[in-house]
Parts: C-alpha cells; structure tokens; sequence
C-alpha cells in the first residue's frame, strides 16, 4: 500500500491511497468469506458454503464490490493510523481507479484536531479582581431581611413608595386586551420595579377605589416581540394600600432572622463572611474565565468546522430550550435583539460564542498534554459518586451515570477542571 498525506489546510487532510495485486486478492478473500455465508449451493446448507466454492457462484460484480468495500474500509484505517491522523468525522472517499484483482486507487479527505501551538501559558499577565466586601453589600442584605420580616398593615391614605398595593387591572394595546397584561387581586410592592417603567410610579398618589387608566409604552428589548416598544393602556383599580412596617435594626431583629446569633453585630460579620465567600468564587471563577481567554489570544489554534458546528448546533438548541422555558419564541429573541434574521443572530452571537468554545477545548486539552495532567480511576470514582449522591431521589438519574457515555463525559469535565486549576497555578505570580 502506498499513501501520499496533504494537508489540505491546518484542519483538513487529504490521502491518496493506492493498493497493489496483493492487497487486493488479500481483500477478495475477505469479500468471499463474507458472501459465502449468503450464496445459495446444492449440497451446501445456506452460511456453510466454503470460500473457494462460493467463487464460482458468486456474481462476478458484486465479488468486486464488495471487494472494493473491504479493501478500502481496512486500507483507511490502517493509513490513519500509521499516519497517526485524529479523524473528526466519516472521510469523504472518492474511488479514482479499480481494475478488479490489479491495482486500486481512492482519496481519502477529511477534518482532524489540528495542532495546537500553545503561546506562553505561564506568563498570561492576569491578575485576579479583589471580592472585597463593602458596608453597602451588608446593608443591602440587612434591608431585604427587614422587608421579609415586615408587619402589614392596611391604611385608609393615598399610596406611596413602599406600600404594597393590592390592585385589579387590564393591559389592552390598539384596545385589545393583550395575553398576560390582566390580573385580579394582584400584590404589588410598589418601588420594587417588577412592572414596566412607569406603572408603579403611576399607583402612587391614588386613592382605595380609584380606577384610572396608565398609558405607558413597553422597552424596545421587551421579551415578547407583539408588546416590544408598544404603547399599551392598562386600566387600573386601587383596593388595598399597606404599609409596610420594617422591624428596628436591633439584637432582638437579629436573633429573630438568625436564631444562631445574638447581637446584631453577629449577623453583620455572618452577612459579611457570607458575601465575602461569594465574591471570593466569583473573583476566582473570573479569573479562570479570564485565563482561558488570555491563553486563546496567545495561541494558535485552527478551528475544525466540524466542531465548529457541533457547536453551533448546542448553542441553538440550549438558547431555543432556554427561551422556552421563558415562554419565548426565537423569533421573539431575534425580534427583541433587533437582529435582522437568523443569519444575522448566527454571524454575531452564535458563531462567535461557538468558536470561543471550541478553541477554549482545544487549548486546554494541548495544555493537559503538554503537563501531563491526568485524570485518575480513583479522581473519576469520587466524581461519579458525588454525581449519583446529588440525584440519589432519581433512580433512573443515578443508573445513568453507569453508562460508558456518561462516565467519559464526567472524565473530560474532571481533566478540564484540573488543566484549569493547573494553569491558575502556573500564574498565581505572574
């Protein structure tokens, strides 16, 4: 056998394969052994017909089709592998010569993981953002506390900023009420901003038992495409205002929020502690992000379109399954995010967000090599564990996690992790 490799780009190869006499009689036998098994002989049950029997009734064409079939399988193989080629797909064959038990001649084209040249991973430059925990944050936390331990009371005066309002109203565009815009009985906490701009602020002022109408216009970026930067009429009832009371900032509020503590200086220093954590995962998953990123800038890494669009692919499937779960349409998203169509939404987000991906897999994964960073039979046990302990209320979940696709899946995201954690490491002082 004889094989000629080019590179048709630095993610796509090209073989030219040609196989002699002796390759190719070596296939026939195969061939053979395999239609005997289907040729009809009298004095032979069916499958129990010997290959040198079998080669006077089998049809001529179809010996060398088959032949065809079994030479080229095992010759594509055994090139890539003596070539040391990494295939992303099925190659895209093209037969230029076969002259039965002679010679035969075929390309052999197809997508592979290019090689990754990897820029300086150990001086990236990125410094980690300080989580530094201001009176502001604790503040923040203290108050949302105090409105969920807040007394209600209902009060005979006009509404005002902080008062939860209990209202009846009808949304109608071009006087036609619209899906969703119409409630009876409907709490609102009037400051909160749950409404479009302009409907809670329109309350305050209003008296119990007033009815009056808000005209007001929904935001351009509105999720539902029909309402998006419409101006629509909502016909508004007042039929409760209360007052909220929120409880003083004292030892007693603190022991009732945190039966843990005692003093209102402990739950300020748990509050504290608590954010300061948050932000600390926050500032440390920022810097992992940002690492990866530094080290795609730095590198050279071609990106196979076949993983391109695997990416692509996701990437839609998880938005359109995102959106819906919103009660979003795509074409509302599209609508909303003012890109003209589809195409438009691939070229700027889809794509983009794809090649990210695929470039940050490949990066990492030359970096694993590169280090030697292995992810061990014991590491991947611990994991799959800790997986079946978190869906342990899910039989079929946990059985899932058995399979040879699950257990390969959980072994990639371990040596991601890890590559990751490593290339933290390496510039903890650069």
């Amino acid at each position: 056998m004889k094989t000629q490799v080019t590179h048709e780009s630095p993610t796509r190869v090209k073989l030219t394969i040609i196989l002699t006499k002796t390759e190719l009689e070596a296939a026939e036998q195969v061939a053979l052994t395999k239609l005997a098994n289907t040729v009809k002989v009298p004095g032979f049950r069916k499958g129990k017909v010997p290959a040198s029997v079998a080669a006077k009734h089998v049809d001529a064409n179809l010996l060398a089709q088959q032949t065809a079939d079994d030479a080229l399988s095992k010759a594509v193989a055994e090139a890539f592998l003596a070539e040391e080629i990494q295939a992303l797909d099925r190659p895209e064959v093209e037969l230029k010569k076969f002259i039965p038990g002679q010679e035969m001649e075929f390309t052999a084209e197809v997508e592979i993981l290019p090689k990754i040249k990897l820029g300086a991973y150990k001086k990236l430059g990125v410094k980690p953002t300080e989580g530094r925990v201001t009176e502001k944050d604790v503040t923040e936390v203290l108050e949302r506390m105090r409105d969920g331990m807040s007394e209600k009371q209902e009060v005979e005066r006009a509404a005002k900023n902080g008062d939860e309002v209990t209202i009846d109203f009808v949304g109608k565009k071009d006087d036609v009420a619209f899906d969703g815009g119409t409630a009876t009985d409907y709490d609102l906490k009037l400051g909160s901003n749950s409404f479009i701009p302009g409907f809670e602020e329109g309350i305050v002022g209003k008296k119990i038992g007033e009815t009056f109408d808000l005209t007001l216009k929904f935001p351009a970026t509105y999720h539902v495409a029909e309402l998006a930067d419409s101006e629509v009429v909502f016909t508004t009832t007042l039929k409760k205002v209360k007052e909220l009371k929120k409880p003083a900032l004292n030892d007693e509020f603190a022991k009732k929020a945190d039966s843990r503590v005692k003093t209102l200086k402990q739950l300020k220093d748990d509050i504290k502690a608590e954010i300061g954590k948050q932000k600390e995962r926050e500032a440390a998953d920022k810097l992992k992000d940002d690492l990866v990123g530094k080290l795609i800038e730095i590198s050279d890494i071609p990106v196979p379109q076949v993983l391109l669009d695997d990416q692509i692919r996701s990437i839609e499937q998880d938005m359109t399954q995102n959106l819906m779960y919103q009660g979003v349409t795509l074409e509302q998203y599209l609508a909303t995010s003012k890109y003209k169509d589809r195409d438009e939404w691939h070229k700027k987000e889809v794509t983009p967000a794809a090649e990210k991906r695929v470039k940050a897999g490949l990066v990492l994964s030359e970096l694993s090599k590169v280090e030697k960073i292995e992810a061990t039979a014991d590491e991947l046990a611990e994991h799959i564990n800790l997986y079946k302990q978190q869906y342990a209320n899910n039989p079929e979940m946990v059985k899932q996690f058995d399979s040879p696709e699950a257990q390969r899946d959980i072994a990639n995201r371990l040596l991601t992790e890890k590559t990751v954690d490593r290339l933290v490491e390496l510039n903890a002082n650069s």
